[in-house]
Formats: C-alpha cells, sequence, structure tokens
C-alpha cells in the first residue's frame, strides 16, 4: 500500500492541535471530542511515522525533534489545503517557510541582522526571532522550539548538553568617542588611562581581554559605565558619557558620519559571535542554508565570516 494512503488527515490535525496547545485537554475542548479519542489518534499517527512526536513533561507536552518536523508538515499541509479554498474563492494567500532564532538580548542588531540578511525580504521565508538569556534560549533550542541560537559566547558544553558553536562572524574591538574628547595629539594610552570609559561587562570574553590590557599597561581606568548591551553602549558614547571600548561595526554609523572617531584598536582583541545549534536528524533547510554560506566564505580565519550593515 503507498505511503501516503496510510497517512490520514484526521491524525495529523489532531496532532497539530495538541502541538500548538501543548495539553492534550485544551487540544479536546478545541476539537470538540474526548482526550481518549485524541490520544488515540496520535499513537496511530506515531505508529505509521515511526517515531515518537511528543514527550511528556509534567502536565505539558513536548515536541521531539521528529514531533517538530512533523509540525512544520503539518502547518505547510493545511496552509496547502487553506490556499486552496482561498485561490478558488479568490482570496489572497501565501506559503511560507519559517526559521525559529533565539539571540541573546543584549547581541548586536548588526550581526542578527547581518546573520539573517540572505532571507529578509524573501516572500516564502518567515523569520521568528526571540530575545532572551542564554540559559532560556538553549532551553527552548533543546526543545525544538528554536532551529538555531545566536550567541557571543559560548555556552558549556558536556555530554548531556551537546552544543555546536559555529564560530560565523569575527569584528576587532576599538577605543572610540567623540572627536571633543578625543583632541589630536591624545595617545591611544593616555586616552584609556585620563578619560571616563564605557565598557562591556565583567562577564563578556571583550572585557576580560581589555582588563588584562590594563593589567599590562598599569592603567587603573576610570569607568563611566558598565554595560551589557551593545545598542545602549552606542547610545551612551553617542551622548558624550565617555569613550566606549566597543567592536567599531556597532557604531559605523556615527563613524561615518562623523559624530564619532575611532581612535585605535585593542591589539589581538577580537569579538566572536556564534550560531548554536544541536545535531538534529531533520535539520531545518533555511539554517543549513545560512550556515553553508556563512562558513564556507573564503579568506576568514577558521571560517568565520565577517559582513557590515547599519546599526539599527
Amino acid at each position: 500500500m503507498n505511503d501516503m494512503n496510510q497517512l490520514n488527515l484526521h491524525h495529523l490535525r489532531y496532532f497539530q492541535m495538541v502541538a500548538h496547545e501543548g495539553n492534550l485537554t485544551r487540544a479536546a475542548e478545541r476539537l470538540n471530542v474526548s482526550q481518549s479519542a485524541v490520544s488515540a489518534q496520535i499513537r496511530q499517527l506515531e505508529e505509521r511515522l515511526g517515531h515518537s512526536l511528543f514527550e511528556r513533561r509534567g502536565r505539558t507536552l513536548l515536541l521531539t525533534e521528529a514531533g517538530r518536523v512533523a509540525l512544520d508538515h503539518a502547518d505547510a499541509i493545511f496552509a496547502v489545503a487553506e490556499e486552496l479554498l482561498n485561490t478558488l474563492r479568490e482570496r489572497p494567500s501565501g506559503r511560507r517557510q519559517v526559521l525559529r532564532v533565539g539571540s541573546l538580548a543584549t547581541l548586536s542588531r548588526n550581526f542578527q541582522i547581518g546573520f539573517l540578511q540572505p532571507l529578509l525580504g524573501r516572500d516564502d521565508v518567515e523569520v521568528v526571532i526571540r530575545s532572551g538569556t542564554l540559559g532560556d534560549l538553549l532551553q527552548n533550542l533543546e526543545a525544538h522550539r528554536l532551529d538555531v541560537v545566536l550567541a557571543n559566547i559560548v555556552p558549556p558544553r558536556d555530554e548531556a548538553t551537546p552544543w555546536i558553536s559555529h564560530a560565523i562572524a569575527e569584528q576587532p574591538v576599538s577605543l572610540v568617542g567623540p572627536p571633543q574628547r578625543i583632541g589630536k595629539d591624545s595617545s591611544f594610552e593616555a586616552l584609556l588611562a585620563r578619560e571616563p570609559l564605557i565598557l562591556p561587562t565583567v562577564e563578556t570574553s571583550i572585557r576580560s581581554g581589555v582588563d588584562a590590557l590594563f593589567d599590562r599597561l598599569h592603567i587603573r581606568p576610570r569607568i563611566a559605565a558598565e554595560v551589557d548591551d551593545m545598542a545602549m553602549i552606542r547610545l551612551l558614547v553617542r551622548e558624550g558619557a565617555g569613550l566606549a571600548v566597543v567592536p567599531p561595526i556597532v557604531v559605523e554609523n556615527e563613524l561615518a558620519g562623523g559624530q564619532l572617531v575611532e581612535v585605535g584598536r585593542f591589539p589581538n582583541l577580537k569579538e566572536t559571535f556564534y550560531a548554536v545549534t544541536l545535531t538534529r536528524r531533520f535539520p531545518n533547510p533555511l539554517l543549513r542554508e545560512l550556515l553553508a554560506g556563512k562558513l564556507n566564505r573564503p579568506g576568514n580565519p577558521e571560517g568565520a565570516s565577517v559582513w557590515s550593515v547599519p546599526e539599527k
């Protein structure tokens, strides 16, 4: 018998409802059937597909990796059915692929836009972006609610949490500030010692490198602010709160317009950006497309790609 003949759309519809509701009771109420009927339909679908689609945690049903793939296809199947009805009824419709991205809340907007640039503006693609803490984002990645997490730190890895951290962009780190604070004859070291500084927080890789430089130069910095958000650093330095230690791409527009000046770059100090994934049997093809473009770009250290777009 043809496999398609074994795929019952009723099973698929019940599964889709439970997946979106995350709860058998609510799904049964929406479908106006009993919980036992819903459970039976899902078991039959799992038998036909040969994979478990849910795992239970307390009262919540979480999708397995196969479940996430099945839901994407179920959504697509029913979207096509709706598109058929819309077309015959002369109503507008569209079918789109979805990429679910988690981004560290403090991450540079430039990095996010640069990574997603090949997909932006495509009529057949929808990009869903969720921001949060690294811990929350990794939990969502593990639960298959995200396809990738964008970060500027490498998450801890062990046998229980086998994250794969793809280094996809690398930026130098500079000292920048308003022209009136910098003057014409001040050296890099003199400005570090004299001017108030806007620094990344101590948890960041940039800060550890800057602190090591202060120690080597015997400088006790005047810290105006410690900030974990690159967008906020950009605003503070633009308002004249001090000189900022920041990748110059973050303030690219201000440098180009003359509002800010780049004093110099910190030697051997770079910020690396990562796309964090899990090994998946069914990877999202949109993500595979993005990573192939970033990792295979020639002329960059360790395969990392570097780009430049205006900070939002």
